[in-house]
């Protein structure tokens, strides 16, 4: 797989993307990073990319022509399956979603900044729209990296115990059931009996109980979905 993050700011990139899995998944060879200043796309002196809105209000827009710039040089090199624009009113990020972009082969990710891009860059490029939640943050390139993060550990290879990612929370619809490690006793907290018996049958029947408990109790939203 192949990600290109178009950012403003890719320093602010470089540690999340170079550091523990995501770098092993690089080193192996399964994923390939690519971050690109926009600044770099600029016509101007001053390596602008931003300006006013039309028709006043506060805040800045990013402009067209870096943008398009960008993404155009990109598509002449190979094709894309999805652009990405990480934005407030995307569509909510959901491990389905993810799931789904895990076995794209090209991505590219936007990360917006100031008021956001000029809503012609949506209508001519951008395939789907991303929020990883109901709040704003200062630019996309966090969620960029968050985005980028949850497709990753999914590849094939990235993580050592494939299983393990399959039974994380919000695979099946629920929340992951509780986990134990040693100690068996620590001041008077005991392991619960039944994951020390051996009984695999079990043990696998009461982590469906304690996952659909839990979700009863924290998220029973995803139990109406």
């Amino acid at each position: 797989m192949r990600i290109d993050i178009i950012t403003v700011l890719p320093n602010l990139m470089e540690s999340p993307l170079n550091t523990s899995i995501l770098k092993r998944a690089q080193d192996k060879g399964l994923v390939e990073i690519n971050l690109h200043n926009l600044r770099d796309y600029s016509l101007n002196n001053q390596k602008s990319i931003d300006d006013y809105a039309f028709g006043g209000g506060a805040g800045m827009v990013m402009q067209i022509q870096p943008i398009a710039d960008c993404i155009e040089k990109l598509q002449a090199e190979r094709k894309y399956d999805e652009i990405i624009y990480m934005t407030p009113d995307g569509e909510t990020m959901k491990q389905g979603m993810v799931n789904t972009l895990s076995l794209k082969e090209n991505i590219i990710i936007l990360a917006g900044h100031y008021k956001g891009v000029d809503e012609r860059i949506r209508e001519l490029f951008i395939t789907k729209e991303v929020s990883i939640g109901d709040f704003v943050l200062t630019g996309g390139e966090l969620p960029a990296a968050i985005l980028s993060d949850a497709i990753i550990r999914l590849i094939p290879g990235v993580i050592s115990d494939e299983t393990s990612a399959l039974t994380d929370s919000f695979q099946d619809g629920l929340l992951a059931p509780p986990v134990y490690t040693r100690p068996e006793d620590y001041k008077g907290l005991k392991v619960p009996e039944i994951l020390l018996g051996g009984n695999h049958s079990a043990i696998e029947k009461w982590r469906e109980e304690k996952a659909i408990e839990r979700t009863k109790e924290r998220r029973p939203d995803l139990l109406e979905d």
